[in-house]
C-alpha cells in the first residue's frame, strides 16, 4: 500500500457530499477515474480523495440516493481531491 493510501486513515473526509457520514474510521482514498482509465487498473494516488464510506458509495455509483447529477458528483469529488492535495502539501507528503 502507498503512503498516500495509508494517510486516508482516520482523516476527514475531503469529498463532503449531502450523504457525507462525517466518520474518519471509514474513510479511505478514493481515485478520481477519467474517459480512457483502464477497468480494473486505479488511477494514481495523486489523483484520489479522502473520503468516507458513504461519500465513496455514491462516487461509485453503489447508492444514488439524490437529485444530483452526476456531473455534480463529480464536480465536489474534484474538489475534495484539490482539498487532500492541500492536506498532503501541509502536512508534508
Amino acid at each position: 500500500m502507498s503512503k498516500l493510501r495509508d494517510s486516508a486513515k482516520g482523516q476527514n473526509c475531503m469529498v463532503r457530499l449531502w450523504c457525507c457520514n462525517h466518520n474518519p474510521e471509514t474513510t479511505v482514498l478514493a481515485h478520481y477515474r477519467m474517459k480512457g482509465d483502464g477497468i480494473g487498473k486505479k488511477p494514481n494516488d495523486m489523483r484520489a480523495a479522502f473520503a468516507c464510506s458513504a461519500c465513496h458509495d455514491e462516487i461509485d455509483g453503489r447508492t444514488h440516493k439524490t437529485n444530483m447529477t452526476r456531473r455534480e458528483i463529480l464536480l465536489d469529488f474534484a474538489e475534495g481531491v484539490f482539498r487532500t492535495q492541500d492536506w498532503w502539501r501541509d502536512n508534508g507528503y
